[in-house]
């Protein structure tokens, strides 16, 4: 199963769990592993799953602000703009000293965004634990960067929507969304609008304004896995993370009507390429209360995922269909 997978799993759990202090202990858990949950007095959700993999701590942090919570004309694209930011330092942790700590520690850290989330991941060390926690929890609380940075970095995402754009299949998909979608907000992609993106190097005052909406602790889970003591690990999230101050925002996402009927459109590509078909259907939305997309995930995966019996068969031992 994938990270994302994996994180879709525990979005489920997630979901599934309703008070404080929850643990695996119920027998009727699908979940394999035994799992400590609390809840800190700011809002802030944390998972504990020891794993018997010794001296090794996976630590994810998805954040409730995907491209679904850009719901302001123009505004697309900030979900996935803070993915980039979250690494630009704070007034305590410059970028060059964070990345200079994390490589110290031999830890691997990395970045997504997704329709519903942004999730923030680092591998490293049982030892690195504390310090780990400490770097994190300051960028969450007390990210800064200029203007000036601001602009690179969004000059930086008009390149990787460019980049993208070249890729056929991401173009399609695009497409594809923007044709399906008639109000609600995955109308388009992770990157946003093309005239979004363009327009973003003058949005500095608004990304403030975003960060401090969504970068909160009610819209934030920490999950921990690996060689761990749960109730230390606990004390150690209270210790860094028990200031952080909640917010007061919420977003309304627009309900998708019913569809009326198929939707086709046809891409011109201008340079040789093979022919591509992408054909979707609308499920499920990401809902706080409802399970159905989280499992619908986990079934995908499972269904037609790379470790999935039907991959493995039409694409890795028969080389039917590409990957």
């Amino acid at each position: 199963m994938s990270v994302r997978s994996f994180l879709t799993f525990l979005g489920v759990l997630l979901l599934s769990v309703s008070a404080p202090g929850a643990d695996s202990s119920d027998s009727s858990k699908i979940f394999p592993y035994e799992y400590h949950v609390k809840d800190l007095k700011n809002g802030l959700r944390v998972v504990v799953i020891p794993t018997d993999y010794p001296n090794i701590v996976a630590l994810q942090i998805p954040v409730q602000a995907g491209s679904r919570n850009e719901v302001e004309k123009g505004k697309s694209g900030f979900a996935h703009f803070f993915e980039h930011m979250m690494f630009r330092g704070t007034n305590k942790y410059s970028s060059e000293a964070y990345a200079h700590i994390l490589k110290n520690a031999g830890a691997d850290s990395n970045a997504y965004t997704s329709d519903d989330l942004t999730n923030y991941h680092t591998t490293f060390s049982k030892e690195d634990l504390e310090n780990i926690l400490k770097l994190e929890a300051d960028r969450f609380k007390n990210l800064k960067y200029s203007e000036a940075d601001f602009k690179t970095e969004s000059k930086a995402v008009l390149g990787e929507y460019n980049k993208n754009s070249a890729n056929p299949e991401q173009k399609i998909m695009e497409i594809q969304r923007d044709e399906a979608f008639k109000k609600h907000t995955y109308k388009h992609t992770t990157m946003g609008f093309i005239e979004d993106i363009e327009d973003m190097p003058n949005q500095y005052d608004y990304s403030i304004k975003f960060f401090h909406r969504y970068y909160r602790p009610e819209n934030t889970s920490i999950i921990l896995a690996g060689d761990l003591d749960p109730e230390k690990t606990f004390k150690l999230v209270e210790k860094y993370w028990g200031d952080w101050k909640p917010g007061n925002y919420s977003v309304e996402i627009p309900k998708e009507p019913e569809p009326d009927g198929p939707e086709y459109k046809h891409l011109e590509w201008k340079t040789p390429t093979l022919p591509l078909i992408m054909v979707a259907f609308h499920g499920p939305a990401f809902s706080e209360t409802q399970n159905a997309l989280g499992a619908m995930k986990i079934l995908g995966e499972i269904g037609f995922g790379r470790s999935s019996d039907l991959y493995q068969k039409l694409v890795v031992d028969e080389q039917k269909v590409g990957p």
